[in-house]
Parts: C-alpha cells; structure tokens; sequence
C-alpha cells in the first residue's frame, strides 16, 4: 500500500514507518510543521518519500493517516479527494475531561485509533468506530550502564508544560538525586526552579546521543501528570533502566511490578529515586525487569502486525 501522513510524532514514525509499505511524506520548501519531509535526526528506510503537496494528485494514495483536525482540509484540497481515512489520537484530552468531544466524531468514514486504552476511554467519540493500536518501539538495546548516581528525565519544553509534565515536581526529586533533563527549549530550567546547577542540569541532544547518554545515568524518573504514554519512558524501559513514576494516566499498565517503581505519592517516588542511586545492583536487576516487560508488551513486531491488520481492513 501507499500511505500519506505527515511527519507529526518523529519517535513515533519511525516506528510506524518500518512496515511493509510505502509511506508519502509532504514535504514543503520551508520543510514547516505541513511538509517537514523526512526525518533528518531518526534512522527511516527508503519507503519514506517526500512527495510536494503540488504533486500530490498524482499519487496513488491507499489509505490516508490523519494526525491534526486540519489534516483533512489538506487532503481535500491536496489530493481532491479522500481515501480511506485512519485518524491517528496521540494525546489525552484537554479542556473538559471527560467530556471533550474528539474532532474525528466529526469525520464521516473515519476509524479513530487510540495509542493507549486511558485515552480512549477518556475521549468522547461519539459513534466513531474507535480502536486501540499501543505504541512498539525500535530497540536501541539494553545499553544502560547507570554508572553516573543520577536520574534521567526526558521532556520538551518544561517551562511552557509546567504542571503538566511535572515541571513544579522536580526540585523535590532533585533532593532525592540529582536530575539530568534532556529536551528541547530545556535551558535555564535550574535557574528558574531554585534548584543549583549541579543538582538539574540541562541537555538537547540528537535520538542516538540521547539514548546514549540515559543508559548512563542510574534511572529514568517519570514526573507527568497529564499526557499521553510518553515514548520515552518506553525507550527508557527498553534500555535497561529502572523506572520512577507518578500513577497517572497509561503508566500503570506500562509499567509492571518489578519494573520500578509507580505511585502518586511523592516520598515513596523520592526513597525509591534513593534507593536505586545508592544501589547500583538493585538498579540492574529492576532496570533487567523493565527491558523485559517493554519487549513483551511495546516490541516493534506487535505494533506492526497491529497496524497492518488495521489498514488492510480499513483499505478495503
């Protein structure tokens, strides 16, 4: 098949991306958020093809995979007409929970894919035909070392987010352990918590550093309130390292007993970031645990079978 999306989720393509199809990226000349094109920081195989917006009509389309509620425009005045259409949800719902009516209710024809239960349980779908396809993971290997006493966070844009992903939470982590936070737009997030230099330090680097460079430090911390199953915790897992999470939304499905550690109280999660610090052995084993639990339950070849048995009926 040829599939048309837009590069949204950069992690999440890449794995979407290693099926068996051909997959139609927009491309613009300002490479903007409608025609990014490919991936330049990810590995993509050859299948991925940018295609100019103005040659779109041209293109044997299969099956279009909706992102955004403006992507539908964008097919209707690209293509001029519509394919079969899969509307891919990413996120938990904002505003109203939970009674926020989800754009694709809207959408004849549509078949709305959720990327965990918790969000589609949490949306209103109306009469949508609504299913669950959970996130796979291309695996980076089981490279965690935890030879740096620190705990790994990964978010973009903390001080924007704020509580939401757990921003306000951080210097009291930072006294259980100090906290490395790699992402984008994370400079000056010391200085803006009160929190010395040493004790969170700030990091944006590319997905193979980044991967390298969590494996280092003792355990990955998980402080977001409110968003969707974030791929980096995943990632985390599938590294090797032992996790720290708060109880909220997908997390307590993604991570089992012997995983980590997951609660919504906050002492507990700081004498677990202590423990694992001041035991590197325990780190290993329960690091061992969340590699095993995150190839069961995220690998790449179950997202894929998933996918594909879902285009192949949406195709038809």
């Amino acid at each position: 098949m040829r599939i048309l999306l837009w590069h949204v989720h950069g992690s999440w393509t890449t794995a979407f991306v290693q099926g068996p199809h051909t997959y139609v990226v927009p491309v613009t000349p300002d490479r903007g958020p409608d025609g990014l094109g490919r991936a330049r920081t990810w590995d993509w195989p050859d299948s991925v093809v940018e295609v100019p917006p103005e040659r779109l009509r041209d293109e044997e389309i299969d099956v279009v995979v909706l992102q955004r509620p403006h992507e539908l425009a964008l097919v209707d005045r690209w293509l001029g007409r519509r394919p079969p259409l899969v509307y891919l949800e990413h996120n938990a719902p904002d505003g109203n929970v939970p009674d926020t009516r989800h754009p694709a209710a809207e959408i004849p024809g549509v078949t709305l894919v959720h990327v965990t239960h918790f969000n589609r349980l949490m949306w209103d779908t109306g009469n949508t035909p609504a299913t669950v396809i959970e996130h796979g993971i291309v695996d980076p290997g089981h490279l965690w070392t935890g030879e740096l006493p620190r705990a790994a966070v990964v978010v973009n844009e903390p001080l924007r987010r704020g509580r939401t992903v757990g921003t306000d939470l951080l210097p009291a982590f930072a006294r259980a352990a100090p906290l490395d936070v790699f992402g984008m737009k994370t400079e000056g997030l010391a200085d803006h918590l009160g929190v010395p230099d040493g004790h969170c330090r700030s990091h944006e680097l590319g997905q193979r550093d980044l991967h390298t460079a969590m494996a280092r430090r003792r355990l990955y911390l998980h402080p977001v309130r409110w968003t969707s199953l974030g791929l980096s915790l995943l990632e985390a897992m599938h590294l090797g390292m032992p996790v720290v999470a708060l109880a909220t939304t997908e997390v307590t499905e993604a991570v089992p007993p012997g995983a980590g550690v997951v609660s919504n109280q906050i002492d507990v999660l700081q004498d677990a970031v202590r423990d694992f610090v001041a035991d590197p052995l325990h780190a290993r084993m329960v690091g061992e645990g969340a590699r095993a639990a995150a190839l069961a339950h995220y690998g790449l070849s179950r997202f894929l079978d998933d996918w594909e048995r879902l285009l192949k009926e949406v195709a038809r």
